[in-house]
């Protein structure tokens, strides 16, 4: 008969999502979470200890007189397998981390429990779209192109407008559209890609660097402004620097004040745990909230290409894409290349 914990362990076998605060490393995060399962699971009560036969041995005057030995047969609890003399019943809860964030950043962090750590992989190969909402302030620049690390240039932005942020966008669309036909290894000459491109399922094979499938300016109030970014093989280091370029393509300077990322494929920050909610019960809520998520990206992993394979890539990506849920589709229909609202950048380096 299995135990609470070892159910309760069970339970826990998936992806789930939390909410990771700025200044804070992920590697806390997952310690913590690791900490917390662990606790709860070893504080589950034991099982009832197991009864054995044990033989007591009589002596004379409790056998009525008799001067023969007796062995009278006893059940009594067998202490073998108790926590106090065994110790812990789990010594390790092991967490995976998805994609990461660095400690200036926030958002969305996906992490896995079980076999959920091998659904990790698979998220990460399926070239699913991230969404960031970037914090930038004209007038400085700094080393690092946060605005926490030493200012090396201070410049003005009175002549910068919401209409020219704009058109820096629209100019950074046009590279970054040219950058994702060319790593997607598609046709162009064919239907197949038309009809992907309309769609907006178009992503990089293989390895590439950073690439922008959406941007545009949500909030401008100078010297601050807010951008809203969708992308793909990004890391925070290069938004960070996109702002940096911005300011640059402005004749002006600019710093992050802030990344903070709202989407991991199907992962939203309203699903997200929050720090009070790092408990078994609610992540084991929330692998359960994401268990056909899971399923469709685990299966999703059987797509696997090979070099000879490279002519269907774009069936394959799209089979992927319609894996992971049709809710991250539809936002990325609104990213399409055909939104004369959404901008594209191509990535000048891996940052």
């Amino acid at each position: 008969m299995t135990t609470k914990a070892a159910r309760l362990f069970r339970r826990m076998d998936g992806l789930f999502a939390v909410y990771k605060p700025q200044g804070v490393h992920w590697k806390l995060i997952r310690d913590t979470i690791e900490s917390n399962l662990l606790k709860e699971l070893n504080s589950c009560p034991p099982p009832a200890p197991q009864l054995a036969v044990k033989f007591q041995l009589l002596s004379s005057g409790e056998n009525n007189g008799s001067k023969d030995l007796i062995l009278s047969p006893s059940m009594l609890p067998s202490l073998a397998n108790h926590p106090l003399v065994t110790g812990p019943q789990f010594h390790k809860v092991h967490v995976g981390v998805g994609h990461r964030l660095d400690a200036f950043s926030s958002g969305v962090l996906v992490l896995g429990v079980g076999k959920g750590n091998y659904v990790l992989e698979h998220l990460c190969k399926s070239h699913v779209t991230r969404d960031y909402t970037l914090e930038g302030e004209f007038g400085r620049a700094t080393d690092d192109f946060s605005d926490t690390t030493r200012v090396i240039e201070k410049t003005t932005y009175d002549h910068v407008t919401q209409d020219k942020l704009e058109r820096v966008l629209a100019m950074i669309q046009g590279a970054n559209q040219k950058a994702l036909i060319t790593y997607s290894q598609m046709d162009l000459r064919t239907q197949e890609a038309y009809e992907l491109a309309v769609k907006g399922l178009l992503y990089p094979h293989g390895k590439s660097p950073p690439i922008l499938t959406g941007l545009r300016c949500i909030h401008f109030n100078p010297p601050h402004f807010t951008l809203e970014v969708q992308c793909v093989n990004e890391t925070q280091k290069y938004l960070r620097k996109l702002i940096h370029e911005v300011g640059l393509e402005l004749r002006s300077s600019a710093v992050c004040s802030g990344v903070r990322r709202t989407r991991d494929g199907p992962f939203k920050a309203e699903n997200a745990l929050t720090r009070q909610h790092w408990t078994a019960d609610c992540i084991i809520q929330a692998i359960a909230h994401f268990r056909k998520t899971t399923r469709k990206i685990r299966k999703s992993g059987m797509y696997r290409q090979t070099d000879g394979q490279l002519n269907s890539s774009a069936k394959i990506q799209e089979q992927i894409r319609s894996e992971i849920g049709q809710s991250d589709q539809e936002h990325v229909e609104l990213t399409s290349p055909t939104s004369d609202r959404i901008v594209d950048r191509v990535a000048p380096g891996t940052g």
